[in-house]
């Protein structure tokens, strides 16, 4: 198993031009595709001789979307937002405005002094940066405290952005212009900051990159506090859970799993105990939110009122009855868990953790009531792992870069300040629907047609699969001989 890494790690680096039909095709416009020349066979590190290696390059490329992204938030960070800057700047972010909500210009301490809606690291890690700004501003009351936590709080986040792309590095040493993907990405370059997601997608890449090097301590600790911070990571331990299974190797797979929970625990549990009413407000909110802007159900509740103009349908009866939502929506996030798993234990050859991690998640933000535009942050990374394939990953972001734009025309709709009808946001929430569906179709296809599979096309097995790499697994239907597209 070892040498089966090590023979893995020392091969050739892939290059998009020749083995990515869309990268190819768009070469052509420079040449074609790049030369046997242009790589080092040896190490697998360089694309020419240089301090230029592939992986510097892509460092550098998320350098730079995170600076654009500081650019086109930059008319936002003075909080002067008069007639509607925020919206038609389209520059809004929760970093900025939270910093007043939740009480942090004035001293207040989260969950202690003010219930904060968000899960415990993420109150944490607002406070750790915001208390000192505050503490500053008293010291010098000319600052902008709004502006300086925005700030600060980018730095860090784009520190984290730029430690996840090394991790994806990491995790595809062969395939490094893989990495590309998220630190070129449309949806990351106008969101990141919107909230502070970027900490539990460190902390879960990072996660999964511990587990991949086979440390199942380290990795249920990171999967724990990514928890901690946002829930989705807790999701990636369902896969581990499957596959287990499928291989008989449960170890590693329990340790993390058992970890993860105790670290979900450590963190909650004292701030329960010690400040509970200003702990349970995230769990208040998320069970009597109603159906959110942009979701399956809010574009059922708006085909409603176009089919059924003077009743309530059974999406806006849904809307008026939260808690038979909620039930719902746990219902058939729970059915297509259930058909994950089914396609996990059945495929023809045992799929690849990040492949059903990526369609656990999905499935998650398809049912749920709420779906934020930054959530689109969630699935990046896993996206990446899942299927590294330019074509299809483009025409997602480019939906939801629409629906980033469209969400602002509803925000200043709602405001007052008309744009355009609300169908044109509703088609472009459908349109961001679709291109996760059709992500998650060809996530599902390569794991039905694992020779299509452009990461087992570069590695023997599965690199992200830490304990399950190289397991004995006979393939149930011999693969048939295509050439990827």
């Amino acid at each position: 198993m070892g040498a089966n890494l090590m023979r893995d790690e020392a091969g050739p680096v892939d290059q998009p031009s020749r083995s990515d039909g869309f990268v190819r095709g768009l070469s052509e416009a420079i040449g074609g595709p790049v030369g046997d020349h242009a790589v080092e066979r040896a190490g697998g590190a360089r694309t020419r001789d240089g301090f230029w290696t592939a992986s510097r390059i892509v460092l550098a490329l998320i350098c730079l979307t995170l600076a654009l992204h500081w650019v086109q938030k930059s008319p936002c960070q003075d909080g002067a937002w008069s007639e509607y800057r925020q919206y038609t700047r389209f520059c809004y972010t929760d970093v900025l405005a939270l910093y007043y909500a939740e009480g942090l210009n004035e001293g207040k301490v989260p969950y202690a002094d003010h219930p904060v809606e968000y899960p415990v690291l993420s109150g944490a890690f607002m406070g750790v940066l915001g208390l000192p700004i505050h503490a500053l501003g008293k010291d010098n009351p000319g600052i902008n405290q709004g502006q300086w936590f925005y700030n600060l709080n980018a730095l860090v986040l784009g520190a984290i952005a730029v430690g996840t792309v090394g991790a994806l590095l990491a995790l595809r040493k062969r395939r490094p212009w893989d990495a590309a993907m998220f630190a070129l990405s449309p949806a990351l370059l106008v969101t990141a900051t919107v909230n502070w997601d970027l900490l539990a997608i460190g902390l879960a890449v990072f996660g999964m990159l511990a587990w991949a090097r086979r440390k199942p301590v380290a990795a249920g600790v990171l999967l724990g506090l990514g928890c901690a911070a946002k829930l989705w990571p807790l999701f990636i331990l369902g896969p581990i859970l499957v596959l287990a299974f499928r291989t008989r190797r449960w170890r590693a797979a329990l340790t993390t799993i058992g970890v993860a929970i105790g670290a979900v625990l450590a963190v909650n549990i004292p701030v329960a105990v010690a400040f509970t009413e200003g702990w349970k407000r995230f769990f208040d909110l998320n069970s009597t939110r109603p159906i959110d802007w942009g979701t399956f159900w809010y574009i059922g509740r708006y085909l409603d009122g176009k089919w059924s103009p003077n009743d309530a349908g059974p999406f806006q009866w849904l809307s008026d009855h939260v808690s038979t939502l909620n039930v719902l929506t746990y219902a058939l996030f729970g059915i297509a868990c259930l058909g994950i798993a089914a396609l996990a234990l059945w495929a023809p050859r045992r799929p690849r953790l990040a492949a059903l991690a990526f369609l656990v998640v999905a499935a998650f933000l398809i049912f749920s009531k709420v779906w934020s535009q930054q959530y689109v942050l969630w699935l990046l990374p896993l996206a990446v792992l899942a299927r590294p394939r330019w074509g299809a990953f483009l025409l997602w972001q480019l939906a939801e870069v629409g629906y980033f734009l469209a969400f602002y025309g509803e925000l200043l709709g709602a405001s007052g300040k008309q744009v355009f009808p609300e169908g044109v946001f509703v088609l472009a929430a459908t349109l961001r629907l679709a291109g996760v569906v059709a992500m998650c179709y060809f996530v599902i296809r390569d794991i039905l047609r694992p020779e299509l599979d452009p990461v087992r096309a570069t590695y023997a097995d599965d690199p992200d699969g830490g304990d399950f790499d190289g397991a004995p697994d006979p393939v149930r239907t011999p693969p048939r001989e295509v050439v990827p597209v």
